[in-house]
């Protein structure tokens, strides 16, 4: 519970950055504030990059991104995975066959290079990023909620419901919903982590957008600055982002795998 906690606070707090960033933001994030590589001082708290933007404020507004990154790659999960595993597993028969073969073939594709390609071939832009995150999000998520639904459908409550004239319909909303609802929470949580570190990564490798700060394109550009790492600005341009990334995604892989533990029916099988 303590990692739960620990992984909650570390979201809200991030969560609360983001969404009140022009206030705590001293600059605008694409304002030339200072001298170029300007050293932290009580103005820029963690100095300037190469033309002079505050890269504290830079780190402000890149929460928003990483947060809208993560979000995306959730309700893929979420809604995607979740809608095909649940009519895989409730419906079986034929649409069980042709679902399971397409996530199958899905899965077997390489993902990383297909995510690099689509994001390479299309406009730069924050919808490419989370529209890619979004394709790539949901097949995992798919298998395990079709796993779930058929171990669910032989419950007896389940068929004294429909001995009893309930529709499928009704079966879904009073029965299979609620009992999902947990797990794919937890997956969610879990699949945002993924989003986070797969839109830094883009950003990292230049494709992310470059109008939109975030901390994958701030990495991006302070490793660019080929002379980084003979002066001290890697310390307040390189790693205040590569912190930030790397703490938010261990705080929901922290609060997914505590929920995980609570709500994962094979876990508690397990224990």
């Amino acid at each position: 519970m303590k990692a739960l906690h620990a992984g909650l606070l570390v979201i809200f707090l991030v969560f609360l950055v983001a969404i009140f960033a022009p206030l705590l933001a001293p600059f605008s994030p694409e304002s030339l504030a200072g001298k170029p590589l300007q050293s932290p001082d009580k103005v820029h708290w963690l100095g300037t990059d190469r033309i002079g933007q505050d890269i504290f404020s830079q780190l402000v507004f890149g929460s928003r991104v990483s947060l809208l990154a993560g979000a995306a790659a959730a309700v893929g999960a979420t809604l995607i995975g979740g809608s095909l595993g649940m009519a895989a597993g409730f419906f079986g028969g034929r649409l069980d066959r042709v679902l399971m073969r397409g996530v199958d073939i899905f899965i077997a594709i390489p993902h990383l290079p297909f995510m690099l390609l689509l994001a390479a071939h299309f406009p730069p832009s924050l919808a490419t990023t989370l529209t890619v995150l979004i394709l790539f999000s949901w097949a995992g998520e798919a298998r395990l909620i079709r796993s779930q639904v058929l171990s669910l459908r032989q419950r007896e409550y389940m068929e004294a419901a429909r001995m009893a004239g309930a529709g499928k319909l009704y079966l879904i909303q009073r029965y299979l919903l609620p009992e999902l609802a947990p797990l794919l929470l937890t997956q969610a949580v879990l699949r945002c982590g993924w989003g986070v570190l797969a839109e830094a990564g883009l950003a990292f490798i230049g494709l992310g957008d470059p109008t939109q700060k975030s901390w994958g394109l701030m990495l991006h550009y302070a490793l660019d600055y080929q002379g980084i790492y003979f002066t001290t600005a890697w310390q307040w341009w390189l790693a205040p982002p590569g912190l930030c990334i790397s703490i938010l995604i261990l705080a929901l892989t922290w609060t997914g795998f505590a929920m995980e533990e609570r709500w994962n029916p094979t876990l508690k099988e397990g224990r």
